[in-house]
């Protein structure tokens, strides 16, 4: 049975796999796996993008999104025309010749994945490159043009250690897709430490990642721009408390359930010179 693997932590955004996809399929009749795809309107591989955070800690995420070839598809369950082929080799084909442009399948895909087309009156999407693979081809023209090795394909079996390291959504327990997504970006938590006073940024200073609870979650260090980051992050609320020595401590709250926070620039403040205990310290007089 073969699967995809894509890691996200190694897409750049460059887009191969969804011009090659285009440049496949687009013109291209592939009878019986698939009529042409339109040059606009449809996406069968697409690089979504999300800009996360605010200025100035911002970061750019990718996710290639194709059909998820799902093992319990619900496209499946939803034509009354058998238009669906579930595959030996576990990939999911829409047959054009049976499909009578009932929309059932564009309705029931959860994750936008079929798309209807208004010329052909036929609903589309990926197909895995089926055709190719039947032809002796190794991989999908997506998972061929990828230049950073972020989209596997491959049997299930050798790339078992990957899929157990993904992290299904409540979705994909109930739908069993064949494509499975490592290293999701999440939220993160960042900031910049400063001496406001001095006018400079803060090296090393400690931060700490608390829970509503005060339970810790993640340490740091400032980098050499005073700046933190804690990725990765589950949405939710937190704590974050900065310290450095000879600095009063600050803690600020920071909420991820909107998404990424950056919290800006986080001024300490040094701590006040107490000239009492070093006059003390040498027997000297201290005046109230």
């Amino acid at each position: 049975m073969k699967a995809f693997v894509i890691n996200l932590e190694r897409c750049n955004g460059c887009r191969n796999c969804q011009i090659a996809c285009k440049d496949e399929h687009v013109g291209n009749e592939w009878l019986p796996y698939a009529m042409p795809e339109p040059d606009t309107g449809q996406f069968w591989c697409k690089v979504d993008e999300e800009v996360a955070g605010q200025v100035p800690h911002v970061r750019v995420n990718f996710r290639s999104h194709l059909c998820n070839h799902c093992d319990e598809a619900p496209c499946i369950a939803a034509c009354a025309y058998d238009a669906f082929e579930k595959r030996e080799d576990g990939l999911v084909v829409l047959l054009p010749q049976k499909c009578t442009g009932c929309r059932a399948c564009v309705a029931a895909c959860p994750y936008d994945a079929i798309f209807f087309n208004d010329e052909l009156n036929i609903a589309q999407k990926c197909t895995g490159c089926a055709h190719l693979l039947d032809d002796g081809w190794a991989e999908p023209r997506c998972v061929d043009a990828c230049c950073t090795g972020a989209l596997m394909f491959g049997e299930e079996e050798e790339l078992q250690d990957l899929i157990a390291q993904s992290e299904p959504s409540a979705q994909d327990e109930c739908t069993r897709p064949r494509v499975h997504y490592l290293n999701d970006p999440k939220t993160f938590v960042a900031g910049t430490v400063v001496d406001t006073e001095n006018d400079e940024v803060l090296i090393g200073a400690e931060v700490r990642l608390l829970d509503v609870e005060g339970n810790p979650v993640a340490a740091t260090t400032t980098d050499d721009f005073g700046n933190f980051w804690f990725k990765r992050l589950p949405a939710g609320e937190y704590q974050v408390a900065c310290g450095n020595v000879g600095y009063l401590d600050r803690s600020l709250s920071a909420s991820t359930v909107d998404g990424s926070r950056s919290l800006g620039v986080i001024s300490l403040f040094q701590t006040p010179f107490d000239s009492s205990a070093i006059l003390s310290g040498f027997g000297l007089p201290v005046s109230t």
